[in-house]
């Protein structure tokens, strides 16, 4: 019906509003960034947790796929690489500071390769390994330097005083190099030292008191 231009729908009714896709979307979107929707949302740090571990579940379901024996394989692999991995720790040690052999032999102040001796050997006695190879490395360098094999020089190491011995005692040279490296393994490596590390130190001791030098220079 029409009424001085006006356009009446049968029955009263208005025409149901209709609001662009778009705009409700957007208006979506506001409403449910209100603060009130997320109170009880978990942190960043949950949603990451979830996410690793979303990610293991998925990595070790896909590695149980891929190993022979499933699920079963897959743990005797991993038990064999943990008795790997304690053998190498039992066989090199606890991992400690890295031995850098920067610092001088000598620590305090002078005293004759005969204390050093008797020193080491009180150590031995009581089981101090590593201060038994300490006292029996800086013996066998002061007895060098006191048969004028080597120049006495403070702030000398260890690895200094292989090098330089082995120069006169050439037949030597790798067991000189091995008791620079056992002092700097329980010097500054963290390393610990046994009956046999020490013995052996020993045993290179007592051997240069008596080796030869090899005489090079006008003086040969």
């Amino acid at each position: 019906m029409s009424t001085g231009g006006l356009i009446t729908i049968a029955g009263g009714e208005t025409p149901p509003l209709t609001t662009p896709r778009d705009a409700a979307r957007e208006a979506a979107e506001r409403e449910l960034a209100k603060p009130a929707y997320h109170q009880d949302d978990p942190g960043l740090l949950q949603r990451a947790l979830d996410r690793f571990w979303d990610w293991l579940g998925d990595f070790f379901d896909r590695a149980s796929g891929a190993t022979p024996g499933g699920w079963a394989g897959l743990l005797t692999i991993a038990v064999l690489v943990l008795l790997a991995i304690a053998a190498l720790w039992w066989r090199l040690g606890t991992p400690r500071r890295t031995a850098t052999g920067t610092a001088a032999l000598f620590d305090e102040g002078p005293r004759s390769a005969a204390d050093h001796r008797t020193a080491a050997d009180a150590h031995a006695a009581a089981g101090r390994w590593n201060e038994a190879v300490q006292e029996r490395m800086r013996a066998l360098v002061r007895a060098l330097e006191e048969r004028t094999l080597l120049d006495p020089r403070p702030g000398r190491t260890a690895d200094e005083a292989a090098a330089e011995a082995a120069l006169t005692l050439p037949a030597h040279a790798a067991d000189l190099q091995a008791a620079a490296r056992a002092f700097d393994d329980v010097t500054y490596g963290g390393r610990t030292a046994d009956a046999d590390a020490y013995a052996r130190l020993r045993t290179l001791d007592l051997t240069l008191e008596r080796a030869k030098p090899l005489l090079t220079g006008p003086a040969a």
